[in-house]
């Protein structure tokens, strides 16, 4: 984990800005497009998506697909063969033989949400290839990632590669492997500070975790985090419950609509303890929140695809965007200031207080489930006391 300086970044809220620029992105592509995801559904979006990688493809630009063998598992074989005939190379990472079979290696997922064109425009955080509304009313799922220009591109093409070549030779498609396009470009287009960090099973098991760690020990005025499966360690507790000892303003931005549902009980089983330690809980209830980013201080920010729970900490691929910028960072800042003051619910004790009997039980005892099944999958250890 290096930062450089000489990065353009521009977040990203929700599809709504994040897929016309990625489009916008394919369409001008000269060389190569990479794109990574962990879902991939065929509705309009993913289409249009499909659509500008199969005509970049056919001007001869090379269109490498790699996507999840789980969350994609569903796409339609239709689909896969009309990339394949424009000339889109599409790969499944760890793709699914026994879609009911109970093992560990299943729960190692491709999750990152990447992508690189031409070398020097990429794009990381959390959102996938997908409707951005479930229904039509629904409001947009309330997501971020980020445009980035500079040489933090190197490492993005560094890490896509590395990838798409291990799943190549693993799936005989050693041809794929030749004349691949050249690693990104070094451009220094603007002055922001970044860094990727990725977390794998290799050499990078922790280091997300870490990013994150270290920047909330560091903390001395504010701590923003909005995460939307939010089930952390102990060592990540303890320094939020430090961070609030030492005066340090935290807030906590989670789901309020039931999506997954255990996990969200279980952290439900977190709140009396963060609330004990003035940390301020709140939950987006407008509409599905997708976010996984933090801010601290007003000049360190993160965004990318690793929720704070078991899963993506100890067993997904995941990846992430560090800035120290002060630009940046208040902008994010900013945002997620105004989603909580215009789509918060803040939870207090009394709320806690007043719930019903069930719902103070059901969290408890959802904790002891993933705490259970996280010690069956020899995962975790102390990190989840």
């Amino acid at each position: 984990m290096a930062y450089r300086s000489g990065h353009s970044l521009t977040l990203l809220r929700d599809g709504t800005a994040f897929f016309p620029a990625l489009l916008a992105a394919i369409d001008a592509a000269k060389h190569s497009v990479w794109l990574e995801s962990y879902l991939y559904e065929a509705d309009d979006t993913g289409l249009r998506v499909a659509d500008a990688l199969m005509a970049a493809a056919r001007r001869g630009v090379q269109v490498n697909l790699l996507l999840d063998g789980f969350g994609a598992y569903a796409l339609p074989e239709s689909l896969r063969q009309t990339l394949a005939a424009a000339g889109v190379r599409l790969l499944f990472f760890r793709p699914e033989i026994n879609r009911w079979g109970l093992h560990l290696q299943r729960l190692r997922r491709l999750h990152r949400k990447l992508a690189l064109v031409d070398g020097h425009t990429g794009f990381i955080g959390g959102i996938n290839i997908l409707n951005d509304c479930d229904e039509p009313d629904d409001p947009p799922r309330y997501d971020y990632a980020v445009r980035v220009r500079g040489p933090v591109c190197l490492d993005i093409s560094r890490v896509m590669r590395q990838l798409w070549q291990r799943e190549c030779w693993l799936q005989f498609r050693m041809h794929w492997l030749h004349r691949l396009p050249r690693h990104g470009r070094s451009d220094s287009p603007g002055q922001q500070l970044a860094a990727l960090v990725v977390r794998d099973n290799v050499r990078h098991r922790r280091a997300i975790e870490a990013a994150y760690l270290h920047a909330l020990r560091q903390a001395r005025q504010e701590i923003i985090l909005a995460n939307a499966y939010f089930l952390p360690g102990f060592q990540f507790r303890r320094a939020l419950l430090a961070a609030a000892r030492r005066g340090v303003k935290v807030t906590l931005l989670l789901q309020g609509r039931l999506d997954q549902a255990l996990l969200q009980f279980a952290c439900r089983g977190l709140y009396r303890q963060l609330l004990a330690a003035g940390i301020e809980v709140v939950e987006y209830r407008r509409g599905y929140m997708h976010a996984k980013v933090a801010v601290v201080d007003g000049r360190w920010a993160t965004v990318g695809s690793s929720n704070i729970d078991p899963f993506s900490i100890f067993l997904a691929r995941e990846a992430n965007l560090l800035v120290q910028d002060h630009g940046f960072a208040r902008s994010l800042r900013d945002d997620l200031r105004q989603m909580i003051a215009a789509h918060g619910v803040r939870i207090d004790q009394h709320t806690l207080q007043q719930s019903r009997c069930w719902y103070r039980i059901v969290p408890w005892l959802a904790y002891q489930c993933v705490r259970m099944l996280m010690g069956l999958a020899g995962i975790g250890g102390r990190q989840q006391e």
